[in-house]
């Protein structure tokens, strides 16, 4: 008989897991669904346009080459994102989605001495990164659904390694302005690293894009996480970036595995960048989504949070319960009891017709309770 319990880290045994949304093909599996066109996933916060049309004519070119290894110092994407950005590409790293990001960081940065600040309806997986390395967690209530910053600061300990700030907020949609990050960092210590995790940041129109960039140009200890996933709709690729001060992104280099990213993921990666279309078009169906959403919720009386990027929040009694039921319907919603919201459920802005069929449902599951 094995003995894998007995010689595991003790701590393992206690982490939590991340609950992701469900795939089309297991709900459609599970639910009996044989045709999984009915379906619509709007539970994970991906683009409902699909992929950018530029990346994946530069996927399929790169698939005639994927016996060779990537480039695994991602030559082209780092020069390609500094250029776009208008930093050096040695303030650049790659990686396999923003996690790969927050793993690099706990092996660099955390530990058993040392913790972490976060809101405490932040993304679950900061806590789980600093459960894994058996760092602290300073878990500090919202203010409106939003991120608290004069509370963060002060919930810094003298053992604060890093405060993570994810702008926009998942799950909540809600952001801080450029004003109130250029406070916080005007006040937090030398000695902490502001994380702020920007996965949805080019979802929102410029003009409200905080300009974050200015604080690594400034060699501050900062570290900003940015994803093709969100906007891009390359969630499959599983490619993000990190932003941050040359020595910072020496260090996340050193505990980094070589070739993290596949060859498809940089070079689709590469071609998205210049899909300016396509990401005006993506802001489009978000901004409209949003506002539909949030006429329907308001006719129907439904609690929700006003949203700035492609998801929102809605209270609905039952959480769980509604989005059993709407998986039964074929919409696949995130519920959201293990943020702490149990009443809640938050939904993907989808295509129109997705949209309208979510609602529809969504009216169907409520009714016998209203």
């Amino acid at each position: 008989m094995n003995k894998f319990a007995e010689l595991a880290n003790s701590w393992i045994k206690n982490l939590g897991t991340y609950e992701p949304g469900r795939p089309i093909e297991e709900v459609a599996r599970d639910l009996g669904f044989k045709d999984v066109s009915v379906i619509s996933k709007l539970a994970s916060n991906e683009n409902a346009l699909g992929p950018s049309p530029k990346a994946l004519k530069a996927m399929r070119k790169a698939a005639s080459e994927m016996h060779r290894y990537p480039d695994g110092n991602a030559y082209y994407l780092k020069n390609a994102i500094a250029s776009k950005l208008g930093v050096r590409p040695g303030q650049i790293l790659p990686a396999n989605g923003s996690n790969e990001i927050l793993e690099l960081m706990g092996h660099a940065f955390l530990g058993p001495d040392v913790g972490i600040v976060m809101a405490d309806r932040a993304f679950v997986v900061y806590k789980l990164i600093a459960a894994t390395f058996k760092a602290s967690v300073v878990s500090v209530p919202m203010k409106d659904y939003t991120h608290d910053l004069d509370a963060m600061l002060m919930a810094i300990k003298p053992e604060t390694k890093i405060v993570f700030i994810a702008n926009p907020n998942n799950p909540t949609s809600t952001m801080v302005d450029e004003k109130a990050l250029d406070r916080f960092m005007s006040k937090v210590p030398e000695r902490v690293i502001v994380c702020i995790d920007e996965a949805y940041i080019e979802l929102l129109p410029e003009s409200k894009q905080p300009d974050t960039l200015k604080y690594v140009r400034q060699d501050r200890n900062v570290v900003l996480m940015r994803t093709f996933s969100k906007t891009y709709g390359l969630a499959g690729l599983r490619i993000g970036y990190a932003i941050a001060p040359e020595v910072c992104i020496g260090l996340l280099n050193q505990v980094r595995q070589p070739f993290n990213v596949n060859a498809m993921a940089l070079a689709g990666a590469e071609a998205a960048l210049q899909d300016d279309g396509y990401v005006a078009r993506t802001r489009k169906l978000v901004g409209e989504g949003i506002a539909f959403f949030q006429k329907e919720f308001e006719r129907l009386g439904l609690p929700y949070v006003p949203a700035v990027v492609n998801f929102i929040l809605v209270e609905v009694g039952n959480g769980r319960s509604v989005f059993d039921k709407l998986m039964r319907k074929g919409i696949i919603v995130r519920p959201m009891d293990g943020y702490g919201l149990p009443g809640h459920v938050r939904i993907t802005i989808g295509t129109k017709k997705e949209n309208k069929k979510c609602i529809k449902a969504l009216k169907e599951v409520l009714s016998p309770t209203r």
